[in-house]
């Protein structure tokens, strides 16, 4: 009889070891010292009456981003061979979770999915393109399309062959930060095959819609496509869905883990207010109705956390089952950020509802966070659908 290979063990603290911790308590000293909640709060949110405006893009501190660039965070998941950081998913996920923790409006988030999109399509022009990146150009990852679905393939740009490069025509929603992005990483049919290409965010044809959406800390756009001619170069990957999908646990994992970090800011907030707030001469921290909830939101920030290390984990190892433990990381930080924003809004009392307050910050970044790529209902469903079939 054929006995099944031994399953390796997973390493001690998930991988998590001297370097990734070096990298995560240098973001924090960072974020702590130059996006302090006071400075957050003047750039994204400093006059309610103008914020939602038509127009209006949220503000973000472009000096703190070169900084960034300069400790090389646009190359961390940019492999060594192409002159980036090569760093483990451990580490990523780490930075990503102070990254939520302080709310920072970057386009970090958008451009880690689009490296890995350029990761694993794994040719020679992709190789050129993800050392610009690491050289501090920063991406985004267009490749949704109207209805908004999330899965790889699904995308209403269409691609025409043109000498040796294409011609785009069509748009691509949602995509993250788009004012902030110098490249596209687009998802385009060409020939009913999905292709993937890098599109220059100042190429002629090139025209940003901006999206309005209640997340202070970041833009959204639908990015069109007119004519936009790609030169042989910018064509990365002809089997771009299968990219994609390679690409797909270490995309649930980075989101997954900011919406950790934002869980974690309003968790640790909200209980330092309880502590504070005296209700019939106690501080409201005492009542079984307010210490509840806070552990409830605890365990939930815990288990989602558990979870995305073990994703990330996997992706490090190769695991042929990381894009199950990614969906299972995003389900559960979904529904903890979900969970978390509710009770930090009704904990704070009458306050947490108003403008002042800096809860709705967090609050509303974690809203976008939950849909973004699908929400825990949405990963639930593929999560069944992997695990017993489609019904």
């Amino acid at each position: 009889m054929n006995e099944k290979p031994p399953i390796d063990p997973m390493p001690k603290d998930y991988g998590f070891g001297s370097d990734e911790e070096m990298l995560r308590d240098l973001a924090k000293k960072l974020l702590d010292e130059e996006m302090p909640i006071e400075k957050m709060r003047r750039l994204v949110a400093a006059d309610p009456a103008t914020t939602y405006e038509d127009g209006q893009r949220p503000g973000w501190d472009e000096s703190l981003w070169k900084q960034c660039v300069e400790l090389g965070w646009t190359g961390l998941a940019v492999p060594e061979e192409a002159g980036g950081v090569g760093i483990k998913m451990v580490g990523i996920a780490g930075l990503v979770e102070e990254v939520g923790k302080h709310g920072l409006a970057s386009p970090l988030i958008a451009t880690l999915t689009a490296t890995f999109a350029l990761r694993e399509a794994g040719t020679a022009e992709a190789a050129a393109w993800l050392g610009r990146i690491a050289d501090g150009s920063s991406a985004s990852l267009a490749m949704t399309d109207a209805k908004g679905s999330w899965e790889p393939g699904s995308t209403d740009v269409v691609a025409i062959a043109s000498g040796d490069g294409l011609t785009l025509n069509g748009s691509a929603y949602f995509v993250q930060d788009a004012f902030k992005a110098d490249l596209f990483v687009v998802s385009a049919v060409l020939d009913g095959e999905c292709v993937l290409c890098v599109v220059r965010g100042d190429a002629r044809g090139v025209d940003r819609r901006q999206d309005q959406i209640h997340d202070l800390t970041r833009d959204q756009a639908t990015v069109v496509f007119e004519n936009v001619t790609v030169a042989a170069e910018e064509l990365v990957c002809r089997d771009g869905e299968a990219a994609l999908r390679r690409a797909w646990p270490a995309i649930l994992t980075t989101v997954a883990a900011d919406l950790c970090g934002t869980g974690e800011w309003q968790l640790q907030t909200t209980v330092e207010y309880a502590k504070t707030r005296k209700q019939f001469d106690r501080p409201i921290g005492f009542f079984q109705a307010v210490k509840h909830p806070l552990s409830n939101g605890m365990i939930a920030i815990d288990r989602a956390r558990s979870l995305v290390y073990h994703a990330a984990c996997c992706i490090d190892s190769g695991n042929d089952e990381a894009e199950q433990f990614a969906r299972m990381a995003k389900s559960a930080a979904s529904d903890a950020g979900s969970f978390m924003s509710d009770r930090s809004v009704q904990l704070h009392g009458g306050i947490g509802f108003t403008w002042e307050c800096d809860v709705h910050l967090y609050f509303k970044r974690s809203m976008h966070n939950q849909m973004l790529y699908g929400d825990g209902i949405h990963q639930r469903r593929k999560l069944a659908d992997m695990i017993i079939g489609p019904i």
